[in-house]
């Protein structure tokens, strides 16, 4: 059931990798790729929670959550397709304002489709089974991140797609990678579509029966509903809000900065140079980083139930975001582009445990009928600090870092040992 995620994360992984390097090429300064990524959280904080509302209360054909899987879908295939093409769409806009339209509407895509994923593995696992089921949904998200990560340079390094273009257009190992990255997203999800059953509102009713779950005391529809839960969340997820914020700030400013950052501090690619040689290999060379911390986090995964059955979720969350820490903080102290793959480990372990450990730890604490808005509303506290980092990140580079992007990078390391420290300090019921 998990199979159509490894696909969306393909996808993820190209525009992660990627989109930077786009919006730069298409004529963006440093300062304002971090508003440019404001598409992404914006869309989600306002696609999550209304898909995971009206998922809840869909039924049809192909069940509640595989609707909103399949149109996510269909539409982030079409972005991936048109984004890295923007140049040739120039007499209708300038190519960065359509290159960054595109980037919005494939985040709004992602986001329709990636919700529901999340409330899938709580709607069909019970809660002893959940732990074991994010942690599989992280390992096929890493193997996804991976394959897409890495695509660029074995396009470039093995096959021999060219790496450079004209000023302005996009390199052909980039341009085949996203229209691979459409074919694999639509097709893995159509897997899901397909193979997976859903249990009809019927039998998650009786489940609640049996279990002694409350029904609601009052009936309120519509986007009102979405409002209520949202000022009724349970205390658990106000607590890992904070862990969320310090964590996806730096997740942000990571996947916003790492191609600019490792160009100037490691390659001495000037600043504004997009179109060297040497500015082409550092953003393939990224894409191999960001492959190996997405693979390490797809075997980490397998590990974290273990992990966490000795020291407890909120221990192992702790423990893995604090090696993500220390790891983004050494990426300063390394000059040799390879010895970056050591803290590769460190940042897959903490993106491991990110995708998990937090689903795994408020899961037990959410109503099953509520599973689908509730998981939505949690996603709040991912898009919040995005947008916070979004507005403020490029200027901070600027400003405060004196264009030097490194620093942002260490920044990230810093806070994600904030997460770490106050992961411990959530209480829970068990």
């Amino acid at each position: 059931m998990s199979v159509g995620f490894l696909g969306i994360q393909f996808g993820f992984a190209l525009q992660n990798g990627n989109a930077s390097r786009i919006l730069q090429t298409f004529g963006a300064d440093i300062e304002q790729l971090s508003l440019f990524w404001l598409a992404a959280p914006l869309t989600g904080m306002v696609i999550q929670p209304i898909v995971g509302h009206y998922s809840d209360r869909t039924w049809t054909r192909l069940g509640r959550r595989r609707p909103y899987f399949l149109a996510g879908a269909l539409c982030s295939a079409v972005a991936l397709v048109l984004m890295p093409n923007a140049a040739a769409l120039t007499a209708l806009l300038p190519s960065l304002w359509i290159g960054a339209g595109m980037l919005m509407i494939m985040d709004a895509s992602f986001n329709v489709a990636m919700e529901p994923f999340r409330a899938l593995v709580a709607d069909k696992l019970p809660d002893e089974q959940r732990s074991v089921g994010y942690s599989v949904q992280s390992f096929l998200i890493g193997l996804g991140a991976v394959a897409g990560s890495w695509l660029p340079y074995i396009l470039a390094e093995w096959v021999g797609v060219p790496k450079t273009a004209e000023t302005g257009y996009i390199p052909d190992n980039v341009l085949f990678s996203f229209y691979i990255g459409g074919a694999v997203l639509l097709g893995a999800v159509l897997w899901t579509v397909v193979t997976t059953r859903e249990y009809p509102p019927e039998a998650l009713e009786r489940f609640e029966a049996a279990s002694g779950a409350e029904q609601p005391a009052g009936k309120r529809s519509g986007l009102w509903a979405i409002w209520r839960d949202f000022r009724e969340m349970p205390p658990v997820m106000r607590q890992l809000g904070w862990v969320q914020f310090f964590s996806w700030f730096a997740l942000f400013s990571m996947w916003v900065f790492t191609t600019p950052a490792i160009a100037q501090h490691v390659y001495g690619v000037r600043a504004g140079d997009t179109f060297s040689l040497r500015y082409a290999d550092a953003g393939n060379w990224v894409g191999i980083l960001f492959g190996v911390y997405n693979g390490v986090a797809a075997v980490y995964a397998l590990a974290l139930p273990l992990i966490a059955r000795r020291m407890g979720t909120k221990g192992a969350h702790a423990v893995s975001l604090l090696a993500g820490g220390i790891a983004l903080i050494a990426i300063y102290f390394i000059p040799d582009p390879r010895f970056l793959l050591l803290p590769m480990v460190g940042v897959g372990m903490a993106w491991g445990s990110i995708l998990a450990m937090p689903y795994a730890i408020l899961s037990g604490s959410i109503p099953a009928r509520k599973m689908g808005v509730y998981m939505g509303i949690f996603n709040f506290f991912i898009t919040f600090p995005q947008i916070v980092n979004g507005f403020f990140g490029g200027y901070l580079v600027k400003y405060a870092f004196g264009g030097q992007p490194i620093y942002s990078i260490m920044m990230a390391g810093v806070l994600l040992l904030v997460a770490a420290a106050l992961v411990l300090r959530v209480k829970t019921a068990r």
